[in-house]
């Protein structure tokens, strides 16, 4: 009887031992698949500045605007300007009308996903 006793918890003792992990092999999977719908300034955001506020907030801002926003560090400092002017209807960024609400909406998702440079 002591034996099958001795039997029985050793196998309990493996199964438990085995079914347990210190593993970080999920952890590497997911830093190496980030999340697809994750907002960055270089794959998303700056090609949004440059086509549609470069043309006057250049490296030499003209046209009257006020500042540049030809860098990662220049346009994060004024996200929150920059939402609310490509949001206001009555006067708009850029002056040649709204850009769409998806653009505005990315620019906003990045801005809550953390302002995330790439």
């Amino acid at each position: 009887m002591k034996t099958k006793n001795l039997i029985f918890v050793l196998a309990m003792s493996m199964l438990l031992f085995n079914c347990s992990s210190d593993s970080n092999d999920d952890v590497k999977e997911q830093e190496m698949n980030p999340d697809p719908t994750t907002i960055t300034y270089d794959a998303h955001i700056a090609s949004i500045i440059n086509n549609n506020c470069n043309q006057c907030h250049g490296s030499t801002p003209t046209n009257n605007a006020p500042f540049s926003l030809t860098t990662y560090d220049a346009v994060r400092g004024r996200v929150d300007r920059i939402i609310a002017r490509v949001n206001n209807s009555t006067n708009p960024m850029p002056p040649s009308g709204q850009i769409s609400s998806n653009l505005r909406d990315m620019i906003q998702k990045w801005k809550d996903d953390g302002l995330l440079e790439n």
